[in-house]
């Protein structure tokens, strides 16, 4: 099946590039609290276009580093509290500009684990939620760092493991709900602690090849709107079980690129709707997994590039 619509890659570029220039936009400040992460989004995405030096090294290594906090956590933004999530995105945005020595990894691990649970789940924050995607998280900044250690690697995967429901899905904590995004989150757990061998790739991958609609694109869980971002979740997950080819390429390629934006550039969540940086990394990525539009290799366990993954030591450290 071939679309109608062209790649738009400098469109996409220019897009990323202008977002932190509307400071006199109310959005601009409403959107604070997902600084840190959409850095990361952005960042990831420019990598991924081989238009990495498009943001400005010092200047991102100086936000990054001044949001800081003396519990050694890195929050949202500057005076926000350190939160897991945007920690991650700290050490995988400093990793992209090699500027991972910029970081005091104990002091840094010192807070990831101080969020640990006796079941070997972990907290986003002090405030006590609890989800797969903060044992995620906390396993590929541990991993960044080279301090992952066989005690969280055994609690973490056995919390994973208590999350999978029957149909081969994984929820956010035991008994909830199967989800695509969960589902990335656990596989992606257990490929960097190397504990797949766990996994029934068969009945896992065909939940999530189950979420292919008609119209080419991917949704969360049966019953749901398609949308872009999924892109990203279902086809990693396949990935990581090499399961990847159970998904239409040319009819989720074709859901992806209608749901660009012509004028601005950027990516939706599906076709006609407002853009956002968020949308536009991982339909990037979906195509880059894929291997359309001559896009660099994106790792699928750890949604960096493949250059950028190959410096982080593998566990078991040798």
């Amino acid at each position: 099946m071939e679309t109608t619509t062209s790649f738009l890659r400098d469109k996409h570029i220019a897009y990323i590039t202008s977002l932190d220039t509307k400071h006199r936009d109310l959005a601009y400040y409403l959107t604070e609290h997902l600084r840190m992460n959409g850095t990361y989004w952005g960042l990831t995405a420019l990598c991924l276009l081989d238009s990495r030096d498009s943001f400005k090294k010092e200047d991102v290594v100086e936000f990054v580093l001044s949001c800081r906090n003396p519990d050694g956590g890195f929050g949202a933004f500057r005076g926000h509290d350190s939160h897991l999530l945007s920690t991650l995105s700290a050490l995988q945005i400093l990793l992209m500009f090699d500027s991972l020595d910029s970081v005091d990894g104990e002091e840094t691990s010192r807070f990831i684990l101080s969020n640990r649970l006796p079941n070997g789940a972990f907290q986003g924050d002090r405030f006590g939620e609890i989800d797969t995607r903060f044992v995620y998280t906390a396993v590929q900044s541990l991993a960044i760092l080279g301090r992952l250690t066989q005690d969280v690697v055994d609690g973490a995967c056995s919390f994973v493991q208590s999350c999978l429901n029957f149909d081969g899905g994984y929820g956010q904590r035991p008994g909830a709900e199967s989800h695509s995004a969960q589902v990335f989150t656990c596989l992606g757990t257990l490929a960097l602690c190397n504990k797949l061998d766990v996994v029934d790739r068969d009945l896992t991958g065909w939940w999530l090849a189950e979420r292919q609609l008609e119209d080419g694109g991917l949704n969360g869980r049966p019953g749901k709107l398609p949308d872009v971002c999924y892109s990203w979740w279902v086809l990693s997950s396949l990935a990581i079980i090499d399961r990847l080819h159970w998904i239409d390429y040319d009819r989720l390629r074709d859901f992806i690129l209608k749901s660009q934006d012509e004028v601005t550039g950027g990516i939706s969540d599906r076709p006609d709707n407002q853009v956002d940086v968020f949308h536009t990394l991982f339909g990037i990525a979906g195509l880059s997994l894929m291997g359309f539009e001559g896009l660099q290799p994106v790792d699928p366990r750890y949604c960096l590039p493949e250059c950028v993954s190959e410096k982080i030591a593998k566990w078991p450290y040798a």
